[in-house]
Parts: structure tokens; sequence; C-alpha cells
């Protein structure tokens, strides 16, 4: 077999256990980037026990702890939260939606500490921002409006997916605190994939309808089958014409 061949064919699954270690240290995976770097016989390039730290931080903010998550990151770094006022806004923003969250899921509540927390913390800030008040605006909201029927602009405030949008926020910003990246190289990779398949359907190329990333087997293998029996009858039909 050509030597060439085999050198570069090593160089692309060293290029390919490099992206995929730096996906699972950015993102906060620690145990698998143990496991990966062990069974990969490579290096983490990175104190991987120092991933902890950010894995905590986003388990709070998951689990709606996000008093625990400010208190990790001041004591992780101070600074994150003074120099970026919008993330900081945006943690207690979380807290304040969690607070109401707790007030309307008991019946007979009391909402006080949900008003107390938004005129101490939250009033104050809103002003300097016209998006912090209207974030605030629209939260404060939620004490109005019966939980089970809010509209999707309101609804969308206590879904979970808010909870992962101000993690990654968390999690960016302390990765950008340490000089690292912002984000896996990865994410970059799939932007530049797309934005190359969105110019070659431009320039009409013949493309498949999807082009799938090699992250589902299963549904590659079905897509192949179902190519595979359209191309067939297309030959068919040319044979009858």
């Amino acid at each position: 077999m050509d030597e060439a061949w085999l050198t570069q064919m090593a160089n692309i699954d060293s290029d390919i256990n490099f992206v995929i270690m730096d996906y699972l240290i950015n993102e906060g995976y620690p145990s698998a980037a143990k496991k990966f770097a062990s069974e990969a016989n490579i290096q983490p390039g990175a104190d991987v026990d120092s991933i902890q730290e950010r894995v905590e931080i986003r388990n709070a903010i998951h689990g709606g702890d996000i008093q625990r998550a400010i208190e990790r990151i001041n004591e992780l770094n101070p600074q994150i939260l003074d120099r970026n006022s919008s993330l900081h806004f945006a943690l207690l923003r979380l807290q304040l939606i969690e607070l109401i969250r707790t007030c309307t899921s008991l019946p007979n509540a009391d909402i006080t500490p949900a008003l107390t927390f938004a005129t101490t913390q939250l009033a104050p800030r809103a002003p300097t921002n016209p998006e912090f008040l209207e974030d605030l605006e629209r939260t404060m909201a939620l004490l109005i409006f019966p939980p089970d029927n809010l509209a999707p602009p309101l609804a969308d405030l206590l879904d979970p997916k808010l909870r992962k949008q101000v993690a990654n926020r968390v999690n960016e910003a302390i990765l950008s605190s340490q000089g690292a990246r912002r984000e896996a190289r990865i994410r970059n990779l799939v932007r530049l994939r797309t934005w190359a398949e969105q110019k070659a359907r431009e320039t009409k190329k013949d493309l498949p309808v999807t082009l799938d990333l090699g992250l589902d087997p299963d549904r590659e293998a079905r897509d192949r089958r179902e190519d595979s029996v359209m191309q067939g009858n297309a030959e068919a039909d040319a044979m009858v014409t």
C-alpha cells in the first residue's frame, strides 16, 4: 500500500481527533474527554479537570439555581460579569423567571420575593439599556397572566431552552476570559459547510435534496436505498420510452 497514502490517512485521523477533543473540552464534557484521549492515545491539550468548573456552572443554570451559578462565576472570575452587563442582566432576569415559576406553580403563592428581586436587582439596570427594559417588562407580565394560557413570547420565557441559551453564553464568556476559543471549531466547520452548500445550490449545482453530516448512519443508509430505487425507476422509464 502506498506509504504517502497511509501518511495522509494518519494525518486525517489526527485532525479528526483534534476536532473531537476540542469539542469535548469546549462544550464541557471532562469524563468523555478523558476517555477519548485514552482511547485515541492523544493528549487532551488542556487541563481536563479545569472543565469541571464550567460544568458545575452549566449544571446550576440548567437546574434553575441561578444564584449558585452567579456565585460560582464570581468565584472563578468576578470580572466576567462586571465587564459584561448584558450577560449579567440575562442571568438576573433568568433568576427572576425562576422565582416567578415557583410563585405561579403554587396555589395562593406569595409573589413578594419576585417583586422584591425585580425591584432591587433588575429595575436599577433596566434604564441603562432599552433591551433591558423591554426584557424586564415582558418578564413581569408572567405575573399577570395564568401560566397555562400564555402567549408564545411569554411561554418562551418558561421554556427550558432559555436556560440552555444563557448557559451557552456563560460558557463562551468564561472561555473568552481564559483566552480560549469561545466555541468549538466544529461549529465553524458546520457553518462553512452550510455556506458552501448554499452557494452550490445558488449556482444550480446538481446536489441531492439533503446532504447529511454523517451523524445518522441509519438515515443515510435509508436515503441511499431510496435513491437507488428512484434511479432504477428512472432507468426503467428510459427503457420504456
